[in-house]
């Protein structure tokens, strides 16, 4: 068992619509050329993600920009030169998910981002605390899921009892720290990072009932930002996208400019699958997805994707390089895709099987647990 991280998207409230200005000051060790660090980050004030990279010369790089107020972000170091997704699927990710706000930060380390100390930045000391208080960093617990899982011995690897034991230990765990995160934002209705907490806690399904009222006990502040409603947002969608139901119905354009619509699919099983250009475990999944098409298009089998790209040529470029032959539609809004957010999309890949009917059957199955339903309803 290989715990694969989704890269998801947790946004953060914004205070104050003001553009204010920030400043990342890096200090790693002695590393040069051709080290690039690339950092990836949302602007909570509106909602869209923003791009940069900066040269390592010398151990020392900097970022600069302005803010709303919060960002959520991704910066990961390429060593070797090998790009942004070659540092973080290929070979150990050295790579860092912060929060920060329009502050001077400074970051250092001997020798990895993984290692780095922050100081100047009050939102990311405030993160820390957030994560003890619900029982850790999730890029630790995955850590420790596949350092546990490693322990076991070759034949144990390859056993499903031992396999299954370690998934049931590893979904505790994660289990446990929703439950904290939902007691975190009951306490603290004031706390941007009480968002934080039901956004994701709402992504592993806690009882959308028990979330309502911790929900709107929030200050109501936070719940006018634009992650207050995307979480309103994204409750809604943990009822209405929950097995049995029928899929929720939207329309959106393909890369030609003419519509696309749910509705028009009915009388089709359907694989409803949420991806990027960017993301890599997106695309490893394509060429089971092209066989398993091609083995039932014929019998009434269709797959739509909707990209949340937020760059034409990339998702065009993607589509072309994969030969992707079935469905595929993107507002290139990034992460406000209107579907994406009418589903309650925090990352990707995410996918959603719906029978002829249009009623969802399950989500999320993907590789062999995909193939065995699709057999079992065709077949």
């Amino acid at each position: 068992m290989k715990v694969k991280i989704l890269l998801l998207a947790i946004l953060l409230p914004l205070f104050s619509a003001a553009q204010s200005s920030f400043k990342i000051s890096g200090k790693i060790g002695t590393i040069g050329k051709p080290a690039m660090v690339y950092l990836d980050y949302q602007d909570a004030g509106t909602g869209m993600g923003r791009e940069d990279s900066s040269a390592v010369v010398n151990g020392n790089f900097v970022f600069s920009g302005s803010l709303s107020d919060i960002a959520t972000a991704r910066m990961v170091m390429a060593h070797h030169g090998q790009g942004k997704n070659g540092a973080i699927f290929k070979g150990t990710a050295d790579a860092i998910y912060i929060y920060f706000g329009s502050e001077q930060i400074t970051i250092t380390s001997a020798d990895s981002l993984s290692n780095a100390v922050f100081s100047g930045s009050k939102v990311y000391n405030e993160y820390q605390a957030y994560n003890k208080a619900i029982g850790g960093y999730f890029i630790d617990l995955i850590k420790a899921a596949n350092a546990a899982f490693a322990r076991g011995t070759p034949e144990q690897q390859k056993d499903t009892a031992y396999i299954s034991a370690q998934r049931k230990a590893y979904n505790h765990v994660w289990a446990t720290r929703a439950e904290n995160q939902l007691a975190y934002a009951k306490a603290h209705p004031n706390s941007f990072f009480s968002l934080v907490a039901l956004s994701e806690s709402a992504s592993y399904r806690l009882d959308t009932l028990r979330m309502v009222p911790v929900y709107e006990a929030l200050n109501a502040k936070l719940k006018s930002t634009d992650l207050g409603l995307k979480t309103e947002q994204r409750l809604r969608s943990a009822t209405i996208t929950s097995a049995g139901n029928v899929a929720p119905l939207f329309t959106q354009n393909d890369a030609g400019g003419k519509p696309v619509s749910l509705a028009s699919l009915k009388g089709k099983v359907v694989l409803l699958d949420f991806w990027a250009s960017w993301c890599e475990p997106c695309r490893a999944e394509s060429p089971n997805l092209k066989k398993e098409y091609e083995l039932y298009k014929s019998k009434g089998f269709e797959i739509i994707s909707v990209s949340v790209d937020n760059v034409k040529s990339r998702w065009l470029g993607a589509i072309k390089e994969d030969q992707l032959p079935w469905l595929q539609v993107s507002d290139l809004k990034g992460w406000n895709n209107a579907v994406a957010r009418l589903y309650g999309i925090t990352g990707v890949p995410a996918f959603f099987l719906l029978d002829r009917q249009g009623r969802i059957i399950d989500r999320d199955l993907r590789g062999e647990a995909l193939n065995k339903k699709l057999a079992e309803i065709f077949n």
